[in-house]
C-alpha cells in the first residue's frame, strides 16, 4: 500500500461501549498493526442532545482493558487534533460556507416552519431526512419572505439529481446507488453543530485517514460521503463495511443474547484476551478450523480478504468455552491474581483478606472446571471458611445408612488426626485402605469425606483438595461433621 495506513475508531458518547462498536475498534486496530500504520481514536460528539456523561471514559477504559492502544486521540494527543469534534466547529462552518458558495449546499428554511411547541431537537430530526424540502429551488424573494431577513443556520447538501454514485468496497465489492433516489441531507444543524456526514468527511480528510472500516449499517451513508468528498475536492478514503453481528436466533444482537456492554464482560469474569479472540471471529477467520488464536498471530494474518460478507453469529456458549480455554492456559500465580478482585468483591468480609500463597495452591485445583472468573467466590469459599450449617443428611451416600455413614466419619477422623503426612498420595493410600476395611466403595466413602470437608457433593479431586486444606482445617471439619451427624441421629 503506497499510503501510510491510517484508520480511526470514532465513537459517539451516546451510551456504553458494546460488542458492536468495540469489534469495529478491534478490526481497525488489527488492520493498522498488520500494516505498521496508525490507529486513531476520534470522539464524534456533535449530537449534543444525546450525550451520555461518562460514556467516553467507559469507551477508553474498555479499549485499555482489551489492550487496544491508540497512536493518536484523547489522552495521547497527536498532530491532527483536537480529537473531539465539538472542538473543531470552525472547520465545519467554513466547509459548509464553502459548499454553499459553490452551489453544492443551501440554507434550509423548513426548520423555521414547524409549530412553535416543537423542541429544537424535534425540529432538527423532523427535517433531517425530509424528502419534501423545496428550499433548494427558492428564489431570493421567497427566501427573504421565509427568513424575514434572518439567515437559516440549517444547511442542506444538494445531492446530484441524476447519475450513479459507486464505491468499490474492500469487503463487499462494487456497490452503486442511483442519485435520484437519494435525498438532500442536512450538514449543519440549527444548534450550530454539524451532522455526522459533514464532520466525518472533513475529519477523515484532515486526519489523513486512508481506510474507513465501519459497521455495515453505515453503508447507505457512503454515497453521501462520496458526494461530499467530490464537492470538496477530496480524494475519498477506501471503504470497508464490516458484517453485522447477530444473535444465535439470527436477530440483531441485543441484551437478551447476553451482556453487550464491554464493562459487563469484565464484571462477569471474562478474560480480555478471550473476549478479543472471540470478537476477532465475529467476521474474520484464520482458516476453517482454528478458534483459539493469539493476538499476535491475528495481527500477522489480518487481511480484509479474510473478513466475511455474511452476518457474524454471537454465541454466548462459545464465548464461555473460549474463556475457559484461556483460563486453563494461565499459571497458578496468574490465575490467583485474576481471581483476587472477584474474591474481594464477592466473598464475605470475614473471609478477607485473601492469602495469596494459599490461593495459588487452590487455583490449579479449579482450573479445569472454571469457565468464568465470576465463579471464583462460589467455587472457592469452602477453602476459606467451613460450611458448618450444611444439611448433614447429604453425608449419607447411595447404598449407605446412618450407622455406616457415622462409622465412616469416625474412621476417617481417626486416620486424619493420627497422620502428619498430608501429601495427597499418602492420604489416598491410607483412606483407600480404610474404605476397604469398612467394606465401602470408593464412591461411597470418598463421597462422605468430600461432603464432610466442603459441605458440597462436588469438588476438585478429593485428596489434592485435602492436601491444600491442610490437617488443621480438615480435622476440624471432620469433627464438626461427626458431632452434628451424631446429634442429628
Amino acid at each position: 500500500m503506497p499510503r501510510e495506513v491510517r484508520v480511526r475508531f470514532a465513537p459517539s458518547p451516546t451510551g456504553l461501549p458494546h460488542i458492536g462498536n468495540i469489534r469495529t475498534a478491534l478490526f481497525n486496530w488489527l488492520f493498522a498493526r498488520h500494516h505498521g500504520g496508525k490507529f486513531i481514536v476520534r470522539v464524534e460528539d456533535t449530537d449534543q442532545a444525546r450525550l451520555v456523561p461518562g460514556s467516553i471514559e467507559a469507551m477508553l477504559d474498555g479499549l485499555r482493558w482489551l489492550n487496544i492502544d491508540w497512536d493518536e486521540g484523547p489522552e495521547v494527543g497527536g498532530p491532527y487534533g483536537p480529537y473531539y469534534q465539538s472542538e473543531r466547529l470552525q472547520i465545519y462552518h467554513d466547509l459548509a460556507g464553502k459548499l454553499v458558495a459553490q452551489g453544492n449546499a443551501y440554507h434550509c428554511y423548513c426548520s423555521q416552519k414547524p409549530p412553535s411547541q416543537d423542541s429544537q431537537e424535534q425540529r432538527d430530526r423532523r427535517v433531517s431526512a425530509s424528502a419534501d424540502c423545496k428550499c433548494r429551488d427558492l428564489t431570493p424573494e421567497e427566501i427573504s419572505k421565509l427568513s424575514k431577513g434572518q439567515e437559516s443556520k440549517v444547511v442542506r447538501f444538494a445531492m446530484p439529481k441524476e447519475g450513479i454514485t459507486r464505491v468499490n468496497d474492500l469487503i463487499r465489492g462494487a456497490v452503486e446507488w442511483r442519485n435520484e433516489t437519494l435525498n438532500d441531507f442536512i450538514i449543519m444543524k440549527s444548534d450550530g453543530f454539524p451532522t455526522y456526514h459533514l464532520a466525518v468527511v472533513a475529519d477523515d480528510k484532515l486526519m489523513e485517514i486512508s481506510h474507513v472500516m465501519r459497521a455495515e449499517e453505515w453503508l447507505p451513508s457512503t454515497p453521501r460521503h462520496l458526494q461530499l468528498c467530490e464537492a470538496l475536492g477530496y480524494e475519498p478514503p477506501k471503504y470497508a463495511h464490516l458484517p453485522m453481528i447477530m444473535g444465535a436466533d439470527r436477530a440483531k444482537l441485543s441484551k437478551r443474547h447476553g451482556a453487550t456492554a464491554i464493562g459487563e464482560y469484565k464484571d462477569n469474569g471474562f478474560l480480555p484476551e478471550a473476549l478479543t479472540n472471540f470478537m476477532v471471529l465475529l467476521g474474520w477467520a484464520l482458516d476453517d478450523k482454528t478458534d483459539v488464536v493469539s493476538t499476535q498471530t491475528v495481527i500477522e494474518n489480518f487481511t480484509l480478504d479474510r473478513v466475511t460478507k455474511s452476518s457474524a453469529i454471537f454465541d454466548q456458549e462459545k464465548l464461555l468455552w473460549m474463556n475457559g480455554m484461556y483460563i486453563r492456559e494461565l499459571t497458578a500465580e496468574q490465575l490467583a491474581g485474576r481471581m483476587t478482585p472477584f474474591l474481594e468483591r464477592d466473598l464475605s468480609v470475614d473471609m478477607l483478606p485473601v492469602d495469596q500463597e494459599y490461593l495459588q495452591q487452590i487455583a490449579p485445583l479449579l482450573q479445569e472446571r472454571i469457565k468464568s472468573l465470576e465463579e471464583s467466590a462460589n467455587i472457592t469459599s469452602y477453602f476459606f471458611k467451613a460450611d458448618e450449617e450444611f444439611d448433614t443428611g447429604t453425608l449419607v451416600q447411595k447404598g449407605m445408612d446412618r450407622d455406616s455413614t457415622l462409622s465412616a466419619l469416625k474412621a476417617a477422623l481417626d486416620d486424619l488426626s493420627a497422620t502428619d503426612d498430608f501429601q495427597h498420595e499418602k492420604l489416598e493410600e491410607m483412606l483407600n485402605a480404610t474404605g476397604e476395611r469398612l467394606e465401602l466403595s470408593r464412591r461411597q466413602f470418598f463421597g462422605v469425606l468430600r461432603t464432610a470437608a466442603t459441605g458440597r457433593s462436588v469438588s476438585p479431586p478429593l485428596f489434592d483438595m485435602l492436601e491444600v486444606l491442610g490437617k488443621d482445617r480438615t480435622v476440624s471439619r471432620m469433627k464438626n461433621a461427626v458431632d452434628r451427624f451424631s446429634a442429628a441421629s
